[in-house]
């Protein structure tokens, strides 16, 4: 079989002071990807002019969105840009403010060797916080995973800049759901993995940053997208698959709900009523949407850091 080739896809807003390492990154790959494609999604900084200045023949930047300052079309529109100009056999996602160790695509590619009809590639990470290095709560094995959905809901199977998908697969999947604003990528991950494997490695070669300088407004804007996570429910599905997709929506909920947006978060809680995995995630939404406005982001702030310190110690 034949080295597979990669298309490096990075979706780009705002990342001036990140970008230039996470591109670095993907350039001193043992194995060398096909190329890397940049789409700025009208970025207002110098993010553009960084990549621009890196003049390698592998990078190409394709710049979204030429109006200054004019809203951005977000992380899915880019990635689904990125795609429809790729080349290579397999896509390989990174994100602007994130990293991948040296070895990632040769272990991505040694995987697809041995286990080629996957539907998704994806390795164990570490996060990069103010803090330190702590390592990602990830499966311990390689090669397919017994159940996504299952395992998914306990620890992280996949994450954005540690996943790569057959190209061709896009085509019976679907794209990046343009306008969700949290919540894509889990949404293409159920379309995948209902489908197809899904094959991990325990392998940490991936540097996960959650101190990137620019994050979502805490303004509520409603989602400006034809898809939703609701419509991922099918009766027909195994009940884990639903389950995940309940757990992904009443987390999103939660946000949305700090942020503001009241309706939209009841409105999740009454669809996902059904739940009987989500139960606890369930409550916290009506309780936190329950409560007045103001008091909410900075509950959940501290939930988070609470939650985050736990983790930390591994509790």
């Amino acid at each position: 079989m034949s080295t597979p080739t990669f298309s490096v896809i990075i979706p780009l807003y705002n990342k001036e002071a990140e970008v230039a390492a996470t591109l670095r990154s993907a350039l001193e790959q043992s194995l060398r990807p096909l190329e890397v494609i940049v789409v700025d999604d009208g970025s207002t900084d110098r993010s553009a002019e960084v990549v621009v200045s890196f003049r390698s023949p592998l990078v190409r930047l394709i710049r979204q969105n030429t109006v200054p300052r004019q809203h951005h079309a977000g992380v899915s529109a880019a990635r689904n840009r990125a795609i429809a100009e790729a080349r290579g056999e397999y896509v390989a996602l990174l994100d602007a403010d994130d990293r991948w160790r040296p070895g990632f695509l040769a272990e991505i590619a040694s995987m697809i060797e041995r286990w080629p009809d996957c539907g998704l590639y994806a390795t164990a990470f570490d996060i990069v916080s103010d803090e330190g290095l702590v390592p990602g709560r990830t499966p311990r094995e390689r090669g397919p995973v017994d159940d996504f959905f299952t395992r998914s809901m306990s620890c992280y199977v996949a994450i954005p800049s540690a996943s790569v998908i057959p190209r061709t697969l896009f085509a019976e999947v679907g794209l990046f759901p343009v306008g969700m604003k949290l919540g894509e990528d889990q949404y293409l991950w159920t379309r995948i993995a209902r489908c197809r494997p899904v094959c991990f490695s325990p392998e940490r070669l991936v540097l996960y940053s959650r101190v990137a300088s620019n994050r979502s407004n805490a303004v509520y804007t409603p989602e400006r997208s034809r898809h939703t996570l609701e419509e991922l429910y099918d009766a027909s599905a195994s009940e884990a698959s639903n389950e995940y997709v309940a757990r992904v929506a009443l987390g999103k909920a939660l946000v949305i709900s700090a942020k503001g947006g009241t309706e939209e978060a009841a409105r999740t809680v009454r669809f996902f009523g059904w739940t009987r995995l989500n139960r606890r995630l369930l409550r916290k939404v009506r309780i936190l949407n329950a409560l007045p406005a103001a008091w909410r982001p900075a509950l959940l702030d501290a939930y988070n850091r609470l939650a985050w310190r736990l983790a930390r110690k591994g509790l």
